[in-house]
C-alpha cells in the first residue's frame, strides 16, 4: 500500500499542475477572444452608420447624433455609446452611457500630439476593459473622419460581466473535469494495489471462514433493514457546492469576519435591517423587581442573533418582555448584546387584540397547521386576516423609518409576515428585500384552504430573494404560484416576475455558529456529565438522553415519549439505567390546541414514568420551563443521546446544536426523516418517528454503539458544520443580493448610488 501512495502523490500532484495550467490557458484564450470579437463588433457597428454619422456631424445637429447612437445601441446590443468632439467636448450620448467614463479621459488614449508641432493632431482607434464598481464594461474609442479631417470620435460600451461568469465557470468545470480524472485514476491505482497484496485474500478468507464475528456484523449492519449505517453523502453535491463559494474572495471556513468582508466588498458594507417578530433578547421582570435579560427559545434567534451580530444594523421586532418598555430609549431602540452592543433593536408594541388576531390567531392556528403535515387543521377568521395585514403595514412603516438609504437591505423572516416584502417594496422600490421562510411551504392543494392565496403570494413575491430550507418547499411555492398567479414562471432558473419585477426562489439550508460561542463557554463535557447526573440521580454508569423543544404539537415530543417507552419494553437492560430528559418551554399557551399538548405530554411522561420507575428513578424528567443557552449545551454534553422526533419541521436547529456542542465527538443523534436537517446531517440515525418499533431500535442501537463509530458520525456531521454554518447562509444570500442589484443598474432600473458628473 506504501507504494501505491507512493505512485499516488507524484500522480495528483502532476495532474493539479495540468489543471491550473490549462485552466489558466483556457481562460485567457477566452478573455482574448471576447475582447477581439467585442472591438470587432464596435468598428462594425460605427462604419454602418459612419455616412449617417458624418453627415449629421457636419450639419452640427447633436439630437440626431444621440438618436443614431442609440439605434446602434439597440440593433447591435450595445450598452452605452457617446460622441466626443476634437477638443474632447462631449457632443451626445445615450441614456445608458455610463457617467463615469470622460470624453477627457478617453481622448487621451486616441488622440496623439502632433508631431513636429504646431502641425494635426494624431488620432488611432483603442480599445480595452474599464473595471468599474458596477462590473467590467469593454470600450471602444472609434475616430470619425471625412475628407476634410478628423470630426470627434464615438465610444461605445460593452457588458463584460457575463464574460466574468463565463471564465469564472470555465475554471471550475476544468478544474472539476481534471479531479474526477485524478480521483479515477487515485482510485484505480489503489485498487490495483489492495488487490493485489495477499493479506487481503488471507482476511477474506478469514472472514468467509467465520473469523471476523464484527466483520459479519458491520456487513449486516449495512445491508439489512432496520440497522442504521451511516447514509453516504451525495459526493456530486458536495464538490459542486464547494465549487460554488462565490462571495468572499478567498477560501477557508465561514465566520464573522468573513461574512463582514463578504458584506463589504459586495454590498460597501452597508448595516441591514432584519424584521422578525421574535426579539432576540428579552428583558423580563424579575419577581425581586429586577431586570433581567432572557434569550427566547426558538430556532430562529439561534440562527440569526450570530449574523446580527457580525453584520451590525437594526433588529425590528415585538416587544413582548414585562420590562422591554423600560429598557428602551425614547426611539424605542435598545443596544444589544448587553456589554458588546453590537446592533439594534427596534421594539414595536401591539395591543393585545392586534396579538391575539396577528399572532395567535392568524399566523399561529392558521398559516402553522396549514404549513405542517401535522393533521391539526387549520382556523382562517376574517378578523384575524384584518389583524395580520394590520401588523404588517406597521411593520412596513417602521423598517421605512429605520433606512438611511433609498436601496437598503432588508431580510425578512418567517410566516408572520408574509405580506411585508411587498407593502416595503411600495415604500422603497430599490431595496434589496430577502425573505426566508423558516417553516415548510405545502403543496398546491393544501395551500388552497387558505382564503387569501393570492394576497399571500403576491406580498411574498415583494422579495428579491425568496429563501426556503429545501428544494422541495421551493418547488411547492412555485406550483402555488403557478396556479394562483398570473405570473411568468421560470423553473430552470428558479424565478418568478410578477408585474415586471423578478423574484428569485432559492433553497438555503440554515445553519448554526459555528464555533458556537455556548461551547466556548461550557465546562468540560466531564463536568458537565457529573453535574447532570448527580442532578438526576444516576450512577456514573447510566444512560441519558436529552430532547430540546417548544412545547409545539409539530415536534412529536407524545412519539418521542412512546418511543422510550417502546425500548424499555424492548431491551429491559436499560431500566434502571436510561433517562430521557426533555426541556420543554411553553409557547402559546392562549391557544386551545397547545393547552391539550401540555396536558397530554405530562400524562404520558407520569404513565411512563409509573410503569417503568421506581424510588427516585424515573426514566422520563419533564422539565417545563426556559431554559438558557448555557443550561441546554450542558445536557447537549452530558447526553449519550439526543432525540430530535419532529413530525414534520423546515430545518430544525436542536439537531446542530446537539453536534456543536460534542467537541469531544461522541454522543448520538437520532434524527426524524421529517426535518430539514435530515438532508444534511445523514451521518445521524435517521428514524420515522410514528414508527415506534424503529425509532426505539434506533435509541438502543445509539444506547450501545461503540466510541469508534460514535467518533466517526459526530466527526463527519461537525466537519460539514464547520463548513456549511450560518455565516455562510448569510453570505451567499447577501452576495446573490449583491449580483441582482448590480444587475438591475446595469439593465437601468436602478441609478447608482454615487452621482458623477454630467453625461459626456
Amino acid at each position: 500500500m506504501r507504494q501505491a501512495f507512493r505512485f499516488l502523490a507524484p500522480l495528483l500532484l502532476v495532474l493539479g499542475v495540468i489543471a491550473w495550467g490549462a485552466a489558466t490557458l483556457v481562460n485567457g484564450s477566452i478573455h482574448r477572444w471576447f475582447e477581439r470579437d467585442m472591438s470587432l463588433r464596435a468598428q462594425l457597428a460605427l462604419s454602418g452608420a459612419q455616412e449617417s454619422l458624418v453627415a449629421d456631424w457636419r450639419s452640427g445637429d447633436r439630437a440626431r447624433i444621440g438618436r443614431l447612437l442609440a439605434r446602434i445601441e439597440r440593433d447591435e446590443r450595445i450598452l452605452g455609446g457617446a460622441a466626443c468632439g476634437p477638443d474632447l467636448a462631449p457632443v451626445a450620448s445615450t441614456r445608458n452611457f455610463p457617467a463615469v467614463l470622460k470624453c477627457a479621459d478617453l481622448g487621451a488614449r486616441v488622440r496623439s500630439p502632433p508631431s513636429p508641432p504646431g502641425g494635426d493632431w494624431a488620432w488611432r482607434t483603442w480599445s480595452g476593459v474599464v473595471n468599474l464598481p458596477g462590473g467590467p464594461l469593454h470600450v471602444s474609442a472609434l475616430p470619425v473622419s471625412d475628407e476634410g479631417g478628423t470630426l470627434g470620435f464615438v465610444v461605445l460600451v460593452h457588458d463584460m460581466s457575463y464574460v466574468e461568469r463565463r471564465e469564472a465557470e470555465t475554471w471550475r468545470f476544468t478544474v472539476v473535469a481534471f479531479g474526477v480524472v485524478g480521483a479515477l485514476a487515485a482510485a484505480t491505482t489503489l485498487l490495483m494495489a489492495r488487490f493485489s497484496r495477499r493479506s487481503l485474500l488471507e482476511e477474506v478468507g478469514r472472514m468467509l471462514r467465520g473469523g471476523s464475528a464484527e466483520v459479519r456484523r458491520r456487513i449486516a449492519g449495512a445491508n439489512g433493514r432496520g440497522r442504521f449505517p451511516p447514509i453516504l453523502k451525495d459526493v456530486r453535491d458536495l464538490v459542486a457546492q464547494l465549487v460554488e463559494e462565490e462571495a468572499s474572495g478567498h477560501v477557508g471556513p465561514w465566520s464573522p469576519e468573513r461574512l463582514r468582508r463578504t458584506l463589504t466588498r459586495h454590498l460597501q458594507g452597508e448595516s441591514v435591517v432584519l424584521v422578525a417578530n421574535r426579539e432576540p433578547y428579552v428583558h423580563d421582570r424579575a419577581p425581586d423587581g429586577s431586570i433581567r435579560v432572557l434569550h427566547p427559545a426558538s430556532g430562529l434567534v439561534t440562527a440569526l442573533e450570530p449574523v446580527m451580530r457580525a453584520c451590525s444594523g437594526v433588529w425590528v421586532a415585538h416587544g413582548s418582555g414585562s420590562a422591554d418598555r423600560d429598557s428602551v430609549d425614547r426611539h424605542d431602540h435598545v443596544k444589544v448584546p448587553p456589554g458588546e452592543e453590537s446592533y439594534d433593536i427596534r421594539r414595536l408594541w401591539l395591543e393585545k387584540e392586534e396579538e391575539r388576531g396577528y399572532y395567535y390567531g392568524f399566523a399561529n392556528e392558521g398559516l402553522w397547521p396549514l404549513c405542517h403535515i401535522v393533521h391539526t387543521r387549520p382556523t382562517f377568521r376574517a378578523e384575524d386576516w384584518a389583524h395580520y395585514q394590520r401588523v404588517n403595514r406597521r411593520f412596513a412603516d417602521a423598517v421605512a423609518s429605520e433606512v438611511a438609504t433609498e436601496d437598503p437591505i432588508v431580510l425578512v423572516q418567517d410566516y408572520h409576515f408574509a405580506l411585508l416584502p411587498r407593502m416595503i417594496r411600495e415604500r422603497l422600490p430599490r431595496a434589496s428585500i430577502i425573505t426566508f421562510w423558516h417553516i415548510p411551504w405545502p403543496n398546491a392543494e393544501r395551500f388552497a384552504i387558505c382564503p387569501w392565496p393570492v394576497e399571500l403570494l403576491e406580498g411574498l413575491l415583494g422579495s428579491s430573494i425568496l429563501g426556503f430550507h429545501t428544494q422541495q418547499a421551493c418547488n411547492n411555492f412555485i406550483e402555488a404560484v403557478d396556479r394562483f398567479l398570473e405570473a411568468r414562471v421560470d423553473r430552470e432558473r428558479q424565478s418568478i416576475v410578477l408585474h415586471g419585477r423578478e423574484t428569485l426562489v432559492r433553497a438555503h439550508p440554515i445553519s448554526i455558529e459555528w464555533p458556537s460561542r455556548w461551547v466556548a463557554g461550557s465546562p468540560p463535557v466531564e463536568a458537565c456529565r457529573r453535574e447532570i447526573f448527580d442532578a438526576l440521580g444516576l450512577p456514573r454508569d447510566g444512560l441519558l438522553g436529552v430532547g430540546v423543544d417548544r412545547l409545539d404539537y409539530t415536534k412529536g415530543i407524545e412519539e418521542r415519549f412512546l418511543a422510550v417507552e417502546r425500548m424499555l419494553e424492548r431491551y429491559p437492560r436499560f431500566r434502571g439505567r436510561f433517562v430521557f430528559v426533555q426541556l420543554a418551554a411553553p409557547s402559546r399557551t392562549v391557544i386551545e390546541r397547545y393547552q391539550r399538548l401540555d396536558q397530554e405530554v405530562k400524562e404520558t411522561a407520569a404513565r411512563v414514568n409509573q410503569r417503568f420507575g421506581s424510588g427516585r428513578y424515573q426514566p422520563i424528567v419533564l422539565l417545563r420551563q426556559h431554559h438558557e443557552p448555557p443550561s441546554i449545551f450542558r445536557y447537549y454534553r452530558a447526553a449519550d443521546l439526543c432525540y430530535v422526533s419532529s413530525l414534520h419541521d423546515g430545518m430544525n436547529l436542536v439537531a446542530k446544536e446537539f453536534v456543536a456542542a460534542r467537541d469531544d465527538e461522541r454522543g448520538v443523534l437520532v434524527l426524524s426523516r421529517f426535518t430539514g436537517a435530515a438532508r444534511e446531517l445523514t451521518e445521524a440515525l435517521i428514524v420515522n418517528p410514528y414508527d415506534l418499533e424503529e425509532a426505539s431500535k434506533a435509541l438502543a442501537t445509539a444506547l450501545e454503539m461503540t466510541a469508534e463509530e460514535q467518533q466517526s458520525r459526530m466527526g463527519a456531521m461537525r466537519t460539514y458544520l464547520a463548513h456549511f454554518n450560518v455565516y455562510r447562509w448569510a453570505g451567499h444570500m447577501l452576495a446573490e443580493a449583491a449580483l441582482l442589484r448590480q444587475k438591475e443598474r446595469l439593465s437601468g432600473r436602478l441609478e447608482p448610488t454615487a452621482t458623477g458628473g454630467s453625461p459626456p
